[in-house]
């Protein structure tokens, strides 16, 4: 029982990390309905930036901040001089384009900082663990990480939901030329939504860097399950990106915990390490589509 709430605990972590990047790409894809496939080369930015502001002295909140600044202005940047010209464009030339941006930023990591995963550390003050439930001593860095993804979640709940600029982020998504008519500068308010995601996925390549080296193309192992973690929760919705990122999370860590060990009941140790590596991978996977077939546009659709 034990180890099963430890795990729960890994999965609700994994899925606060996975929300930070999701709501930024799923916000960009309702506004402007652009495929980035560059948004994990944004979170790669966010941990480089994190782990040398560490590594020069800066305090943990200052990396942090260092590093979704890093993401924001990089995002800006990029959305201000390639974006902007795909969206108009169909799928096939926005994921062309946000593919070669991948290979840029990889390329530019290893000019800048070389090909020696960097090591960031936790801080001292949240470093040890803490007993939230009697005998299950847990990270304490871990559970500062699902605290930060729950208050950027409600924070983000308020500003879409309770705010001028939510209003129109959701008029923007869908009556975008209505809203243009009302005198709304519709390009400035694209350039915000991007520099909102961008930011949320520095912020979630920051946070992840004690706990995985920060690297060249760190980022595109994570960005297929961040696509899922969309369509299952329902493309363009926060709210379903929230519930997508807490599914995926949880269904990815307890497969690859328990189904090896499930598997070697009923069969042999090395079969059952082989085969349940396979099926704890295509796991998430099996998720969405059983999601899809029940709720093809996801579980909480953003429109209609």
């Amino acid at each position: 029982m034990t180890l099963l709430l430890e795990q729960m605990l890994n999965g609700v972590q994994f899925g606060v990390m996975l929300f930070l990047l999701a709501a930024g790409l799923t916000l960009v894809f309702g506004v402007m309905g652009l495929i980035n496939l560059a948004h994990s080369s944004l979170y790669m930015i966010g941990a480089f930036a994190a782990a040398w502001a560490g590594a020069h002295g800066w305090s943990f909140p200052l990396a942090l901040l260092a590093g979704a600044g890093a993401a924001a202005l990089t995002g800006i940047a990029i959305e201000v001089a390639v974006l902007k010209r795909l969206y108009q464009r169909d799928h096939m030339d926005q994921v062309l384009a946000t593919f070669g941006m991948i290979l840029f930023f990889n390329e530019a990591m290893a000019m800048l900082f070389g090909r020696q995963p960097l090591m960031a550390t936790v801080p001292g003050f949240l470093s040890g663990s803490v007993e939230i439930i009697p005998g299950v001593p847990y990270p304490l860095y871990r559970l500062a990480i699902i605290a930060v993804g729950i208050a950027v979640a409600a924070l983000l709940y308020v500003l879409i939901s309770h705010t001028r600029a939510g209003m129109l982020v959701r008029a923007g998504a869908t009556h975008r030329d209505m809203v243009r008519a009302l005198g709304v500068d519709i390009g400035l308010l694209t350039t915000g939504v991007f520099a909102l995601g961008a930011a949320l996925a520095g912020l979630a390549g920051a946070m992840t860097g004690p706990l995985l080296s920060v690297q060249v193309g760190m980022g595109d192992r994570i960005l297929i399950t961040t696509f899922v973690v969309i369509v299952v929760g329902g493309i363009g919705s926060v709210r379903g990106a929230l519930a997508g990122s807490m599914l995926v999370g949880m269904v990815d860590t307890l497969a690859r915990a328990y189904l090896p060990g499930m598997l070697k009941t009923v069969m042999v140790a090395t079969e059952a390490d082989a085969i349940g590596a396979g099926l704890s991978s295509m796991a998430i996977f099996i998720l969405m589509a059983a999601v899809l077939l029940i709720r093809p546009r996801g579980l909480f659709p953003a429109h209609g």
